[in-house]
């Protein structure tokens, strides 16, 4: 008895905290109820016999309305309900994807001196992303050119360069290499991956958000994401820590990586 219903995005993910109402054909809600975190509803309430319009909603997604007629066994058997993102975003197509360095930032923000903050960024980066027809199967694969640090000061990026930090002479190559995903809202997954980055490989996640999927002037198709990570210098083996004065760093502990990407669709880039 009661309310039985699916409630998934198009591309599979369930809709976590959907609402689900429930209206008599005077418009009277008679049943309301909201989804768990794998998007089901169910409730035990029987309903009388006879049509009752079902009506889902969730924030970020356009509503869907349906009828359904209830039996005498008093049961609502909604199905799997399907919520378009509203502006109709959604995922990427399936397929191979190449990243676009000349529309994308791959940059790193530490701490200077305990009061302020001191951002780089890598200016020679590739990579590639496969998009699976099940998501969660879906891989990133992304080399940076260690020795493109740029903070905007010469004499600190020459230091960063050097054995005390990213040694790019004997390790020229940052690389990451994903190995699963994992939902964690509708346009957010968390990617789980290996980092190589001073010679010493560290399991590394990604927070990552999907931002939408459009055509470009050049006649592609472009995809855009955000990325955050924070890493310790300690686990890649970068331990300089000149201490100025009263136990303070000059350079943080701790690194906050954050990428803005477009990807283009296709094993290359358009030339």
């Amino acid at each position: 008895m009661g309310l039985r219903a699916q409630v998934r995005t198009r591309d599979g993910w369930a809709v976590q905290h959907a609402v689900v109402t429930v209206t008599d054909m005077t418009g009277a809600q008679v049943l309301r109820a909201t989804a768990d975190e794998d998007g089901a509803v169910r409730t035990d309430t029987p309903l009388q016999a006879g049509a009752y319009t079902v009506i889902v909603t969730a924030v970020g997604y356009a509503p869907a309305a349906s009828t359904a007629l209830v039996t005498a066994s008093g049961r609502v058997e909604a199905g799997t309900v399907v919520l378009a993102r509203q502006g109709g975003v959604e995922l990427p197509p399936p397929g191979a994807w190449s990243l676009d360095p000349a529309h994308s930032s791959v940059a790193a923000v530490a701490q200077h001196l305990g009061i302020s903050s001191v951002h780089g960024r890598f200016t020679e980066f590739s990579g590639r992303i496969e998009i699976a027809e099940e998501v969660h199967r879906s891989r990133v694969d992304a080399v940076i050119g260690a020795a493109s640090i740029d903070t905007g000061n010469g004499m600190r990026d020459k230091h960063l360069r050097s054995p005390d930090f990213l040694d790019s002479d004997r390790f020229p190559e940052i690389t990451y290499r994903s190995n699963g995903l994992t939902p964690a809202g509708p346009d957010r997954w968390v990617v789980h991956g290996e980092l190589s980055l001073h010679g010493v490989v560290r399991p590394v996640d990604l927070n990552l958000s999907y931002l939408g999927t459009g055509p470009d002037p050049w006649g592609g198709v472009r995809a855009a994401f955000s990325a955050t990570a924070e890493l310790r210098r300690e686990d890649f083996a970068m331990n300089y820590n000149q201490v100025v004065q009263a136990g303070i760093s000059a350079i943080g502990t701790t690194l906050r990586v954050e990428l803005d990407i477009q990807a283009v669709q296709g094993e290359s880039l358009p030339s």
